[in-house]
């Protein structure tokens, strides 16, 4: 039997992890949603919602409906540039810290199982919030 490559390992791995987190309890982030989360949260530095439609290539506008939705979760907030008050700035939350670890806990599990060449749901990976 081929060894799947590596490319396709990678995607059974983002399938796994996908799946995990839609099957546990908490909330569901679209992709646009994860990567602001995910650049926010492992790029050092200042975020703004400029630089975050830069950096992920999309509008402004974009960029303010995910960060609602962060902020609804309490993953983000958003606060005024003390130094340009035109300007917000994305801050980190200790809820937006857990919600990454279990993401790295899960996405270390599915790499795992794909390694061994399987699917994380057919090992009975299934959480529970």
């Amino acid at each position: 039997m081929p060894q799947p490559s590596s490319s396709d390992q990678l995607v059974g791995t983002l399938r796994d992890t996908v799946v995990s987190m839609v099957r546990r309890d908490g909330p569901d982030l679209s992709a646009r949603q994860l990567g602001v989360f995910l650049t926010c949260y492992l790029q050092e530095g200042a975020h703004t919602v400029r630089g975050l439609a830069a950096e992920l290539n999309v509008s402004k506008p974009a960029i303010t409906r995910a960060l609602d939705r962060l902020g609804e979760l309490d993953l983000a907030r958003r606060k005024v540039d003390p130094m340009d008050r035109r300007s917000i700035l994305v801050q980190r939350t200790l809820k937006g810290a857990a919600y990454l670890r279990e993401l790295r806990s899960i996405m270390t599990e599915a790499s795992s199982v794909a390694r061994k060449g399987g699917h994380a749901a057919e090992h009975g990976s299934r959480r529970a919030g």
